[in-house]
């Protein structure tokens, strides 16, 4: 069954190659991928000692920010290796300030892992959430390197509990630890004969439970914002844009809206403008501006999104309407904001969470979306109830990071 696995991933990297000159995406990923060894050889040293932190995307990255930091303090004299598999977690990235040495992870091939594994010499080993790459695994286990998997999520439908899974189910083996989201994690792991688990909790509560104690001010929505009601709408695709410009553009009430699109391509940001009838300025044109005149404000950047929800009396999250679904919903919740989403979120444990102790409305059309934003609009103790229910809930949950140095550091 190795076998097989090689044959496909080393198809599948010759097919990627071809289909990089045709896709921007692709082509990061395969371009990227070419300076690894480079790049590790330079930064990392025979005689350094490392940890390695392994994310599929951004919000691996984020989810396993918390656990980076407190291992950079437990060892200040080791080196951190990030490692990213997509372009969208590592070109955004790629320039932190937390790992000594940021790159894309090399193919799974056993050459590349056997390199890979070499030039960084880890002393331990992190996957995020998921991927479980065998070949990396298997050399990791040969070299007797504790491995563990922090907030991971595991479900019925995955491959490991299917019947044709034993190839996937033994990659499992490899494991020191495994730090599990929730207790059906737990018990599905514990079905494969697996008992070096833990019900440890979601660190993404821990990162955005420690937003609270940073600076989260910026000028100039302060400035747009002039203390009226302000909804922000975050991470917004089209879909959930049809609905929102139509509120907007109907909305009597003096009510202020900030968008941050998921996309902000200038052709898509541009339409978005044109289509909203109110007075709206973008961020990228904001200097020299009275912003406090302005009604609407896109924000056609990334990175700001996080301190803008302090700013938020009611929050919007996109990405309800297609599919996977919804994104981040704490990082307005740790501010107590009210928060409202689309149909689509039950792959989300939080949201479903949020949904159910009424911190979090879910909507499915225009209509609902008028009648909430109309009573959270009009009824302060209405937000103010959803917003204190948001934020006990990130309070209450946060915690995983502590439990996880507190065994792995045993």
């Amino acid at each position: 069954m190795l076998f097989l696995y090689n044959f496909i991933i080393t198809i599948a990297d010759f097919f990627l190659k071809i289909v990089a000159f045709f896709n921007p995406k692709i082509k990061l990923f395969v371009l990227g991928r070419k300076e690894v060894f480079i790049t590790l050889s330079q930064k990392i040293s025979k005689n350094d000692k490392t940890i390695w932190f392994h994310a599929a995307s951004l919000g691996e990255y984020e989810q396993g920010l918390p656990v980076i930091e407190k291992i950079k303090e437990k060892y200040p004299s080791h080196k951190i290796v990030l490692s990213f598999f997509s372009p969208s977690g590592y070109e955004v990235r790629k320039n932190n300030t937390i790992a000594d040495a940021t790159v894309y992870l090399p193919m799974d091939t056993k050459g590349n892992a056997q390199k890979f594994l070499k030039l960084v010499h880890p002393e331990m080993a992190f996957f995020i959430k998921y991927e479980y790459w065998p070949n990396y695994l298997n050399e990791l286990k040969k070299s007797n390197i504790p491995t563990y998997l922090i907030s991971g999520i595991f479900r019925e439908n995955q491959m490991f509990f299917k019947w044709y899974g034993q190839f996937y189910r033994k990659a499992l083996d490899t494991f020191t630890f495994f730090f599990v989201q929730n207790e059906s994690s737990k018990k599905l792991l514990n079905q494969l004969g697996k008992t070096n688990v833990i019900v440890s909790g979601d660190t993404r509560f821990d990162r955005v439970a420690a937003i609270l104690e940073k600076d989260n001010s910026l000028v100039f929505i302060d400035q747009f914002k002039n203390n009226t009601t302000t909804i922000v709408i975050g991470s917004s695709w089209p879909k959930d844009e049809e609905l929102l410009i139509d509120y907007i553009n109907s909305c009597e009430d003096k009510i202020k809206f900030i968008i941050a699109p998921h996309n902000i391509k200038g052709e898509q940001i541009q339409q978005l403008k044109n289509n909203i009838r109110k007075k709206t300025v973008l961020f990228s044109e904001r200097e020299n501006k009275s912003l406090s005149e302005f009604e609407v404000f896109i924000i056609d950047t990334i990175g700001i999104l996080t301190k803008i929800y302090s700013y938020a009396d009611i929050a919007y999250v996109g990405g309800g309407f297609g599919n996977p679904g919804v994104h981040n919903l704490l990082e307005p919740a740790t501010f107590g904001v009210p928060i409202v989403i689309g149909p689509n979120y039950s792959h989300f444990a939080e949201a479903i969470s949020l949904v159910n102790i009424k911190g979090c409305i879910s909507i499915h059309n225009q209509e609902e979306l008028k009648s909430i934003f109309d009573n959270l609009i009009t009824d302060s103790n209405l937000r103010k109830n959803k917003g204190k229910i948001c934020k006990e809930f990130v309070s209450q949950n946060k915690g995983a990071t502590n439990l996880i140095l507190k065994i792995i550091t045993k």
